[in-house]
């Protein structure tokens, strides 16, 4: 009896005791303003520094793209599983607020939606000028869930000077098939009034911005998904054009069950590329 009690002891005592150092070698969690000047207003944002950040001298970025009704906290409340990633693979993860419903675009119509902006240069500009980052492209990647995932692929097929890699997850990456959806006519106008600019700023018709090879690509959405079909479509195109990436379709639908465990891939998807020779 008393051998039992005295390795149970020790067990528990173990177990406090790695409790004890998870803890202190933790991700630190991280929510800091930043200002937008084309908006003229304060954002939120989410920053998760890895524990080995103090002893460290540059780092990896992940910018994390919430999706529609979102905002810079959903990340990190709802898929905690990224404070373990960061620690793992050594990176800094930004968790911007993305507004409501801004699809990530400079807003033709709206002055108070210039998200296009925002984060590829000013909350970039931010992010490097207050943190120890690689201030590179080859240290920078972007990817985001639904609505994130279509401003992922957006601004890194935009701004290629910016970042190195990207990716998606249930990404609304064709918009035109929803026309009356998720407040899209609030940032473009109707597609009846304005069918240019949805023509021109749907991700699947930006590929001739593509070259082979120039950016690391993954994308990754749920057979069940309402956005499989548009994924589906994008992986074809990448294929035709024979621009490399990874895609993962698999049974899943449009919720967090799903991007719990898509950003993991995602991550060590980027990790890889960051680690490149």
């Amino acid at each position: 009896m008393k051998k039992s009690f005295l390795s149970l002891l020790a067990f528990a005592l173990f177990a406090l005791c790695q409790v004890n150092a998870t803890q202190v070698a933790a991700a630190q969690v991280d929510t800091v303003e930043v200002n937008s000047a084309v908006m003229k207003r304060n954002l939120k944002v989410v920053v998760v520094r890895p524990a080995g950040y103090s002893s460290g001298k540059e780092f990896p970025v992940v910018y994390l793209l919430h999706g529609y009704s979102g905002n810079h906290s959903n990340w990190v409340t709802k898929a905690p599983g990224i404070q373990q990633a960061a620690d793992l693979y050594n990176m800094i993860i930004v968790c911007p607020d993305g507004g409501f419903s801004s699809w990530y675009w400079d807003s033709p119509v709206d002055p108070q939606s210039q998200f296009e902006t925002y984060v590829s240069k000013e909350l970039v500009s931010y992010v490097d000028k207050n943190y120890k980052t690689i201030k590179d492209r080859k240290g920078r990647g972007i990817t985001g869930l639904s609505m994130g995932g279509h401003g992922a692929l957006y601004l890194a097929l935009k701004h290629q000077d910016v970042y190195g890699t990207a990716g998606s997850m249930s990404g609304g990456v064709d918009i035109r098939p929803f026309p009356n959806n998720w407040d899209m006519a609030k940032r473009l106008g109707s597609y009846a009034d304005q069918p240019e600019r949805w023509e021109k700023n749907t991700v699947i018709n930006m590929l001739h911005l593509l070259t082979p090879n120039t950016l690391s690509l993954i994308i990754d959405c749920g057979t069940e998904d309402f956005f499989y079909g548009v994924n589906e479509n994008l992986h074809k195109q990448l294929e035709y054009r024979k621009i490399p990436h990874d895609y993962i379709a698999r049974p899943g639908a449009h919720n967090w069950q799903y991007w719990e465990n898509a950003v993991q891939h995602q991550l060590l998807f980027m990790n890889t590329y960051f680690n490149k020779k």
